[in-house]
């Protein structure tokens, strides 16, 4: 196994024109390889040395970003410095800007910290208002999708260039985009719903302008094509993967 990571560690990279050139360490940025040999060399960094010294802190990991449950911010302070030590250790550095302390505050921690809030997965942590079973509302520190991977969502609605497909009727474009939607209303409809609606409103703003493209009863009517496109959802919300989330059990929404 070792001479094998050796000799992906040691392999020259073909340039684009052709040229090869010779490396005696590491692998290149976005090859296919650097991703395993990444995972394996923190599983023995991070993962084995964690639950080795720290077995009493439950942690995540995923590619390069982890999450340690400290109990305290003695705690915390502890593992932060040791991991440092560590990694400085293994030649490798904490990255100054996302490694930091957070405080988890809600209704039953109250304190106050520099600290509310982090991203992971694409899912930010904070604070948030909720409500129990028996229609009480507290504070608990819960994830729910966040502004960045909002932003990328609808980057990739904008690619889809929907109001150009006057071409495509609305079950066309359901099944050339719906597995795609589906997949986000899946992983981030998971937690928080509520923060994934804004940018679900967005996809059909961009199914409202198609709508104004596509019929000329609707062309210079974004409101009436908007009210056109609610009936269609109400009616067939099983269409769209986002169409149940947001009408199919009587929430309004709002294309507009």
């Amino acid at each position: 196994m070792l001479l094998y990571v050796q000799r992906w560690l040691q392999a020259p990279v073909e340039l684009a024109d052709g040229q090869t050139q010779v490396r005696a360490l590491g692998t290149p940025q976005g090859g296919v390889i650097s991703p395993l040999l990444a995972n394996l060399f923190l599983h023995y960094v991070f993962d084995t040395w964690m639950r080795r010294h720290h077995s009493e802190v439950p942690f995540e990991r995923y590619a390069d970003d982890a999450l340690c449950h400290c109990r305290t911010r003695e705690q915390a302070e502890v593992v932060l410095a040791q991991l440092t030590q560590r990694f400085a250790e293994c030649g490798l550095t904490l990255h100054p800007q996302k490694t930091r302390l957070v405080y988890c505050k809600d209704d039953d921690r109250r304190g106050d910290h520099p600290e509310t809030s982090f991203d992971f997965l694409g899912f930010t942590f904070r604070a948030r208002r909720s409500k129990n079973r028996w229609g009480k509302h507290f504070v608990n520190f819960s994830p729910g999708m966040s502004a960045k991977a909002g932003k990328r969502i609808r980057q990739e609605v904008r690619s889809w260039t929907l109001p150009s497909r006057s071409d495509k009727t609305l079950h066309d474009l359901a099944r050339m985009f719906d597995r795609q939607i589906r997949g986000w209303v899946n992983y981030f409809g998971a937690f928080y719903r509520s923060a994934l609606y804004p940018t679900l409103r967005h996809l059909d703003r961009k199914l409202v302008l198609w709508a104004t493209r596509k019929y000329k009863r609707l062309r210079g009517h974004r409101r009436r094509a908007a009210h056109w496109l609610e009936r269609i959802a109400r009616d067939k919300p099983g269409l769209f993967a986002h169409w149940r989330l947001l009408w199919g059990q009587g929430r309004m929404g709002g294309a507009g």
